[in-house]
Formats: structure tokens, sequence, C-alpha cells
């Protein structure tokens, strides 16, 4: 990971960004980083979070924030809010699909937190419609053998498992964060992401942003990526020298310094 400083971005024509502690600092987001979504937007650029975060969650951020649209539940749901507009809700997955899978979430749900001492759901898990969440640094602390056991759990199921700075999020489908990105730009602007992929950025701060940082020639990661540095595969290719919401204001700083 090489400092922000040696970044040179260029031709940017939007931003992805993770939101729990990429954009948020205990819990919330701070005004240097709405500030930084804000100045993003008014220079013509594309600003889409996508997060692990349910659709519940999300809608009121999605409504109020200086987004073009929100990404939740890595991948799976767009909410997209049009001044003077209802929110709209975009899917990846059939609604017959996601009912079947809603059922057979709940019950690995169930095992995990009978099976697994001291797993709990996530808080938010009732906003949740397409995955699920076992709390592991937000509200509780969950032993990293117990997050491993968590993760194959998930997976001996048949659903994709990732870990996030405070959540283990699973799913049944193949959708991911850069899936959900590729879809929503096609969506929303009929633009081939795959093709374009040296005129967008991403931001994060955990293991399950790896994919994106694998995939964007603009990766960063705020600097609390670096408790995770051990476990990455595909780090960032740079990283700020803040933390959190302060980190990702750097990072649009640069963009509109440098592009």
């Amino acid at each position: 990971m090489r400092p922000l400083a040696q970044w040179e971005p260029r031709q940017i024509i939007g931003v992805f960004t993770d939101i729990d502690d990429t954009l948020t600092t205990d819990g919330a987001i701070t005004p240097d980083a709405r500030q930084a979504l804000a100045n993003l937007k008014a220079t013509g650029l594309l600003v889409v979070p996508i997060t692990g975060r349910p659709v519940g969650w999300s809608q009121p951020f999605a409504q109020s924030w200086p987004v073009d649209a929100i990404v939740a539940e890595n991948g799976a749901v767009g909410l997209v809010h049009e001044t003077g507009q209802p929110l709209r809700k975009l899917y990846q997955q059939d609604a017959t699909t996601r009912s079947a899978n809603f059922v057979r979430m709940q019950e690995v749900l169930t095992q995990i937190e009978q099976s697994i001492p001291g797993a709990l759901r996530s808080q938010d898990s009732t906003g949740r419609e397409t995955d699920i969440a076992i709390d592991h640094s937000e509200f509780t602390h969950l032993p990293q053998a117990a997050i491993e056991q968590v993760v194959r759990t998930m997976q001996a199921a048949g659903m994709t498992a990732t870990v996030s700075s405070i959540h283990i999020n699973g799913w049944f489908g193949e959708h991911s964060k850069l899936s959900g990105a590729r879809w929503i730009v096609q969506q929303l602007w009929g633009r081939d992401l795959s093709a374009e992929m040296d005129r967008w950025v991403y931001v994060g701060d955990s293991t399950n942003d790896q994919i994106m940082f694998e995939h964007f020639a603009h990766s960063v990661g705020v600097a609390n990526i670096q408790r995770f540095s051990t476990q990455l595969t595909h780090p960032p290719r740079y990283v700020t020298p803040s933390e959190r919401g302060a980190g990702f204001a750097e990072v649009a700083k640069c963009i509109l310094n440098k592009t």
C-alpha cells in the first residue's frame, strides 16, 4: 500500500465507497466526509456508496446524502432517490428467488445463534431482505475463532460469506460488491464498468472490500485498513494518512485537486 500522496487520479468519472468505518466514524458520517461527498457531486462525478448494510438502514441515507445511489446488502439492492420522486429500489434477484432465499437464510441464522457461543444477529437485521448478518464488533465482540466458525457455517450451507469491520454477512447468490457496482452502473447510466475501471475510484476499510481493491486501478484504503493488513490477499493500492471519515475526505480532496 503506497501513501495517498503518491496517487495520481486522472480522468476520474465516479467514486464508489464503503460506508461503515470509511464514511462513518463511531457509527455516524462526519461533517467532513459528508461535505466531501457533496464536493465530488458538485463537480459532476458519480458517487455511489456500496455497503453490506441492509436496505432498511440505508434508505434514509439514500434520500438525504449527496449521492447518486446506494447499493446495499453487498450488491443485491440498489436505492435511487431523485429530487421530487419516491425512493426506487432495484434488485438483482427476482421476487421468487428472494422469498425462497429469505426462508433458508433465517434457518442458517438460527443455527448459528444456537450453535456458536456469543454469536448474535446484528441489530439492523430487521431491515435485511437478501442477506443475514452476525455482529462481531458493532455492539458486541466476537473472538476471531468464533468469526471463522460463523463463516464456515454459512459456507457449509452454500452461502457466500464476508467479514466487514463490524459484521459477518452471508447470502445465497453470486452477487458481490463488484457485481453490484457493475450492475448499478449499467442500470442507471447504461455504462460498462468493466471497460472503464481505470476511471473509477473505490474507497474501503476492511477484508470484505478486497474484491474491489483487486479490480479497481484506483483503490484506496482509509488508514484503519491497517488493522486487517495481515488478512488482506488484495490490499488497496493506496492508503490515506487519516482514518475513517477524515480519510475519505482526504481521498476526495486528492481527486478534486488532481483530476
